[in-house]
């Protein structure tokens, strides 16, 4: 393990060099580069740097057992030294896991109202509210692609991309079934209802991961219905494009220009095809584990939400939250983190095993 930390390191000296080269300062798309590689390693490099003082200090301390003027001390010292140098072995084993290429890019999200019918629709528009509140506390941009209402309010559908830096790290383990549990307005009973909304999470593809050849896209024009202002139903804006291979089919009709609706029709399009490859992936890796957790599978029952109760609960980590109202006002950053450290710890045990 250290041989390749030494090796990462000496990659990490070079490149610093690199950064104060006025021929690559020059070049902005290579000093980006530079400096993305540079930032990467710098978690690692500075805890494996730390590391080798912390082994440093252990041999000196040892060395000062002999001493009875110095034992004492240097028994504490050895004993807080232990305990830093363990945790900087676990942090170093953590840094080392393979990165997800995805794990920086903006992302496509989908919430679609499953079964429940309108008390569905209403929580797919929760979970959009929670969804768009969370972004704005880490300053990342959300734009509406598509919305299908329904009647009573929420949405049937919704589709929008969400950009900013890291944005798939945090959200990724967002994919899948949540559960709602609570008593419709409608009811007279005071019954609690079940229902349900599937959430897609998809690491927004760039032209650099996936082509598409014109010939393979059939591209209808038509006119938008619904809200949105004078444009509406009286010019040809609205855009459906199907991806004939794989029968993918996406339509927007968000914006007056029927341009920017074929580009983020498009942006869909490519993004939907991109993650079906990798779920595709995922799941024959999956296959070759001997336990599969949190497949990402986007049937599986991940969260129920538990009005009644101000409860949510994460069936795959069994993390269990009662403020209910503040998650669903955008303070999820617990429950990411947690199911990041969750599936950090899966890996490192799947990394142990294969060695």
């Amino acid at each position: 393990m250290f041989d390749k930390i030494e090796e990462l390191e000496r990659r990490y000296q070079e490149i610093e060099a690199f950064l104060s080269d006025p021929a690559v300062i020059s070049n902005q798309t290579e000093f980006r580069k530079l400096s993305r590689e540079h930032s990467d390693l710098t978690n690692l490099v500075t805890a494996f740097r730390r590391y080798r003082k912390v082994t440093d200090e252990i041999s000196d301390n040892r060395e000062l057992l002999s001493e009875p003027d110095m034992k004492e001390m240097a028994e504490e010292e050895l004993k807080s030294l232990g305990t830093e140098k363990d945790q900087l072995v676990a942090d170093i084993q953590l840094l080392l896991l393979p990165k997800d290429p995805n794990d920086n890019k903006s992302v496509i999200l989908e919430i679609r109202a499953g079964t429940g019918g309108d008390e569905s629709a209403l929580f797919a528009g929760d979970l959009f509210r929670m969804y768009s509140r969370f972004a704005e506390t880490n300053r990342w941009k959300v734009e509406t692609i598509s919305a299908s209402e329904s009647e009573r309010g929420g949405f049937k559908e919704i589709i929008a991309s969400v950009e900013g830096e890291g944005v798939f790290a945090k959200l990724k383990f967002e994919s899948g079934t949540h559960r709602v549990q609570r008593v419709p307005e409608t009811e007279a009973q005071g019954r609690i209802h079940t229902s349900a909304c599937t959430v897609a999470i998809m690491a927004e593809a760039e032209d650099v991961d996936i082509d598409i050849r014109p010939d393979d896209l059939k591209i209808d024009v038509y006119r938008s219905s619904g809200a949105g202002g004078q444009h509406v139903n009286t010019t040809d804006s609205a855009v459906r494009i199907t991806h004939l291979p794989t029968g993918t089919v996406v339509a927007c009709q968000e914006e007056r220009s029927q341009i920017k609706n074929r580009a983020k029709a498009m942006k869909v399009l490519k993004t939907r095809i991109m993650d079906k490859i990798i779920q595709d992936q995922n799941a024959k890796l999956a296959a070759d584990r001997k336990q599969q957790v949190g497949s990402g599978d986007r049937s599986e029952r991940i969260r129920t939400y538990n009005f009644p109760q101000g409860r949510m609960t994460d069936h795959r980590i069994g993390l269990t939250l009662y403020r209910l109202d503040s998650i669903m006002a955008g303070d999820i950053n617990e429950i990411t983190d947690s199911l990041r450290a969750f599936y950090q710890m899966e890996a490192l045990k799947a990394q142990s095993e294969g060695n």
